[in-house]
Formats: C-alpha cells, structure tokens, sequence
C-alpha cells in the first residue's frame, strides 16, 4: 500500500500539474486576446502534454484506489512517457529559440507552465516509469504502439497543413527549405526515433524488473 501511495501521489501531481499547464496558457493568451484553438491545440507539445496528464492522473488515482495499474494503462503511460521525452528533446534542441509568431510579438508565454510541459513533466515521467518496477510487467512487442500516437498525428497535421497551409512545425511543411524530401525524412526520423525510444525505455524497466527480482 506505501508503494501505491507513494506513485500514485505523484502521478496525480504530474497529470494535475500537466493539465494545469495547459489550462494556464490558455487562460493567459485568452486574456491577452491571443487565443486560437486550432493552432494552439495542433501541436504535438500540447496534444502529448493533455494524453500525459489524463494517463498519468488516471494512473494515480488508480493506484490510490488500491488497485493495480491494467495492462492497457500501462501500455499508454509508456506512450505518454516516450512521447513527452519527444517534447522536451526537440524542444531544447530546435524550437527553444525558434522565432515567435508575427502575432505574438511583444507576448511572454508564462514561464512555469512551459517548464512543466517541456522540461519538467518528461523528466518526472521517465522517473517514475523507471523506477515504480512493481506491478505489471510488459512485453517487447508493446514498444511498437508507441508509434501509433505520432504517425496518427503526422497524418492529421499533414492534412490540416494541405487544406489550409497552416503548419505546428516548419519541419513537416513540404513548403519549406528542402521540400517534401526533408518532411519524409523528418518524418521518417520521427518514427524511427519514436520506436527506437520504446524499445530502450520499455528494456530499461525489464532490466530493472529482472533486478529487482535477482534479489
């Protein structure tokens, strides 16, 4: 029961802190009359951070019912977490310092709500799946649904971007600098990377399971 509270105390942090983000950008640029739903609620951060916070509140509240995480709920917290390791490396790595949108110039995104989803919300989330080994353990062949997320995603942002040439990221826009060739190669290193980070995550936790039970 110390273990169940324990992790499930903190997941429903995580997920609440998450949605709060979330829920506190919006209110914010809703205030600054900056709002658009369409644009704000088609990128990958903040569609990853809305799947993280309600797999990890649902987690948590499941296990402070005392019951055992599903299979299922298990499989969309390794999605959530890969898919948040996604969000926080391109973040740091090519849209940190990308510039603003025209029209958003002179506006200060809220500084901890993009912490959260983008810096601390990943690492609280690969933390916990690495260590909380109690409870279910998964199977290689889970690894491959983490892939399912993003491409569904991709498909959706390349329609939208065809119909009405609105793009989340420069990479995916076959208009840009390199032309469909650099979006499938984008995309292709999505998917790549996407497996590739299920496969080492999902190892880690058997590794560490296979330790524990060592002992």
């Amino acid at each position: 029961m110390l273990y169940k509270g324990v992790f499930g105390s903190f997941r429903l942090f995580v997920g609440l802190a998450l949605l709060g983000s979330v829920l506190w950008q919006v209110s914010d640029r809703m205030a600054n009359n900056l709002f658009r739903p369409f644009e704000y609620f088609a990128y990958f951060s903040i569609d990853s951070s809305i799947l993280a916070g309600l797999v990890m509140t649902i987690s948590g509240l499941t296990l402070l019912q005392g019951k055992d995480e599903s299979a299922r709920l298990h499989t969309l917290r390794l999605v959530a977490v890969v898919s948040m390791i996604i969000v926080g490396v391109v973040y740091h790595a090519l849209l940190g310092d990308a510039a603003a949108d025209p029209r958003d110039i002179g506006y200060v995104w809220p500084v901890l709500p993009n912490l959260v989803i983008h810096t601390y919300a990943p690492i609280a989330l690969v933390v916990d799946y690495l260590i909380s080994i109690q409870g279910h353990k998964p199977s290689w062949k889970k690894a491959w649904w983490v892939v399912v997320y993003p491409l569904t995603w991709l498909g959706l942002s390349i329609m939208r971007g065809l119909s009405d040439g609105w793009w989340p990221y420069w990479f995916i826009n076959p208009g840009s600098e390199g032309g469909i060739p650099s979006m499938v190669s984008y995309i292709l290193m999505i998917a790549v990377s996407f497996i590739a980070l299920g496969f080492i995550v999902l190892g880690a936790r058997l590794a560490a399971l296979k330790v524990l039970a060592s002992r």
